[in-house]
């Protein structure tokens, strides 16, 4: 192979960075190699999807022109000023409107919303929606608009709770993003006194890189106990799931929260029924008092998947983006459910004087009753620093883009959308496994948006223990991964960053050509035979 060698020193120094500011350095490399050589680098260590969900987007632009003619004719007293919707006879203009573009990309999707709502809510519905792509007003309520929370309820139960409807419905609050939820939550908890500095929480890796390091920052300093996916095969392969010692660790009621992301990140697999039950009898029997955020932004992606959202309601946060499943990371769209009846009100209830009394205090600006302030309400105050809780709120328009969403897919068969994403992702996994001339994984828990391939796993199967251990010995984990972008022009992210096996490297099934996994699948190959070459030039052996 032609790479210039990066040293075993200065790999060993990168290691220490995020996979995701390691890969600026794996980008550079890769585009320095492509100038020399004239390949087009591959870049599959991002999880930015390169499809987009077009209906739901053509039914926002086709409202909007609406919207706009709705404020035209509120007031028309010059060119370029003016009103705002109105609420009296709305859908019925809408319906008109309608027939007046029939055809039109968007109007059917439109159409069926309308259909779909009793024609006593008509009109609250299409001015709700209408005066969110104007953007003229502030959010109203903060947490989320009611039609709209009502709609994006209905997907969530859908989409991750396998159409199980809760005794009571979540409580929404609209983000932007689901890292805006992350930071959302870590803060509120800690300030509402359920979190301190050096309090001991678990993570389920590997797991995505934040979640990971937000706990080492110096404002949280947790204690970190490492739930570990160490089950495996018969034949040794990995399966992305967790033994019942590990899980019962969570028993343990010095641990505070839990977090997870499910399917995973990396692996991409969801928890099998019997860890999700395990975690919730857990939850109900054990470690009652235990917080759970699970982050699902790739649930839509497995048949039948189900959250602890679902599984254990009362202790859990669920976090879900709409960035990955309807190509919308730009939109930064992303919502925080919560259980009405759920643990985390109940501890703030059981508060002791003094941490009760401060807490009246950070919220008797917003609320002449603060003890009665659900946690969800605190988060939205929390996340405007709470004297501007009057302000707070995801924007209108990033609001009805959501809820477009969330309804385009409820009122889709699974052949219109839902379908062609699995097989996106299904075709570009064959591809990988043909490049690489192996079998393709099988596996109905595997989202398979992100693979994660253990190297030293599949060299110590291939050509045995003793290859492996002289693998270990003269090369750094990282790399492979630079080796691929400096000969290859192929960027993947390190799994070790992700606390996952440390010969480990995340391909995303996403953002690349169905060819272009080919050509990964073959460079992986090509590396490996460059190791083997190595080895047994340097040890004589075959």
């Amino acid at each position: 192979m032609t790479q210039a060698e990066t040293s075993r020193a200065e790999q060993r120094r990168l290691e220490r960075l995020s996979p995701f500011e390691l890969k600026g350095r794996l980008i550079r490399l890769a585009g320095d190699h492509k100038k020399k050589d004239a390949l087009a680098m591959l870049n599959a260590g991002r999880g930015n999807p390169n499809w987009t969900a077009a209906p739901p987007r053509d039914a926002l632009f086709l409202l909007g022109r609406f919207a706009v003619l709705e404020c035209k004719r509120d007031w028309d007293e010059w060119p370029a000023v003016a009103g705002m919707p109105r609420a009296d006879g709305i859908a019925e203009r809408l319906r008109v409107f309608l027939d007046g573009h029939a055809g039109e990309p968007g109007a059917d999707l439109l159409r069926r919303m309308l259909d779909g709502v009793p024609e006593g809510d008509a009109d609250a519905l299409v001015h709700e929606f209408a005066d969110a792509v104007i953007g003229d007003n502030y959010p109203v309520p903060d947490r989320m608009l009611p039609h709209m929370e009502r709609i994006v309820h209905d997907y969530l139960v859908d989409a991750l709770c396998a159409g199980a409807a809760p005794d009571r419905p979540y409580d929404l609050f609209a983000t932007e993003g689901g890292t805006a939820a992350m930071c959302y939550v870590f803060d509120s908890l800690q300030a509402n006194r359920l979190l301190h500095r050096g309090d001991r929480i678990a993570l389920m890796t590997p797991i995505f890189t934040p979640y990971l390091e937000i706990p080492g920052l110096e404002r949280y300093a947790f204690d970190v106990t490492h739930i570990r996916a160490s089950r495996t095969t018969v034949r040794g392969f990995h399966t992305w799931q967790y033994d019942d010692a590990e899980i019962d660790r969570l028993a343990d009621p010095a641990i505070r929260l839990l977090c997870l992301v499910n399917p995973s990140n990396p692996p991409s697999v969801m928890l099998d029924g019997r860890t999700l039950d395990r975690i919730a009898r857990i939850a109900a029997e054990r470690n009652r008092d235990l917080i759970i955020v699970t982050d699902d932004v790739y649930g839509t992606f497995v048949e039948g998947f189900t959250s602890l959202l679902a599984a254990a309601p009362r202790n859990t946060i669920g976090v879900y983006s709409f960035s990955k499943y309807f190509g919308a990371t730009g939109w930064r769209l992303g919502v925080v459910a919560l259980h009405p009846d759920n643990v985390i009100d109940e501890r703030i209830a059981r508060l002791g004087a003094d941490d009760t009394e401060a807490l009246r205090r950070r919220y008797g600006s917003i609320t002449l009753d603060p003890g009665s302030l659900r946690f969800i309400d605190r988060m939205v105050a929390d996340s405007r620093a709470v004297a501007l809780n009057h302000t707070a709120g995801l924007s209108t328009p990033q609001q009805a883009q959501m809820a477009l969403f969330a309804l385009f897919d409820r009122l889709s068969d699974d052949r219109e959308y839902r379908g062609p994403t699995r097989e996106i992702i299904a075709r570009r996994l064959r591809a990988l496994a043909d490049g690489a001339a192996v079998d393709p994984p099988e596996n109905p828990l595997q989202a398979g948006y992100y693979v994660e391939l253990d190297l030293l796993e599949w060299a110590e199967r291939q050509w045995g223990p003793e290859f492996a251990a002289w693998l270990r010995a003269t090369f750094e984990p990282v790399d492979p991964v630079f080796r691929l972008a400096a000969d290859d022009s192929v960027v993947l992210l390190n799994g070790g960053g992700f606390d996952g096996p440390e010969w480990s490297v995340r391909v995303s099934m996403a953002n690349l050509t169905h060819d272009a996994y080919e050509r990964i699948g073959r460079a992986l190959t090509e590396i490996g035979d460059y190791y083997l070459t190595r080895y047994r030039a340097e040890t004589g052996r075959r």
